[in-house]
């Protein structure tokens, strides 16, 4: 299959309404009935702000966490879509890909 490969950056202190950023963007990639997303939380890294955000010791909410996910064209513009409604203000990297299942059965479309 052709698509894209989606990395959403945020931080473990961001939150949407009463959720995470990270359990939110979750969530609505599930209600959009997109699979086969991974939320992953990073040691550093440096923001759009240009600060350095980093997990400490006694406090993890300044922790960088990207959701990755490989999607369809049509998801995508879904995905897209929903996040802009939601004025998530959230950076993103789109880069094209071809995916697909080696060696077991074919998910369901």
């Amino acid at each position: 299959m052709q698509g894209f490969q989606i990395t959403i950056f945020t931080g473990e202190g961001r939150r949407h309404g009463h959720q995470t950023m990270g359990a939110w963007l979750l969530e609505t990639v599930r209600q959009l009935g997109i699979r086969g997303a991974t939320l992953g939380t990073g040691v550093e890294g440096i923001g759009r702000d240009g600060r350095l955000h980093s997990a400490h010791f006694f406090e993890l909410a300044d922790q960088p966490v990207t959701l990755t996910l490989v999607v369809t064209e049509a998801q995508w513009a879904l995905l897209a879509q929903a996040l802009t409604q939601a004025q998530a203000d959230l950076f993103y990297v789109k880069v094209p890909a071809e995916f697909g299942v080696l060696g077991g059965p074919t998910p369901p479309a």
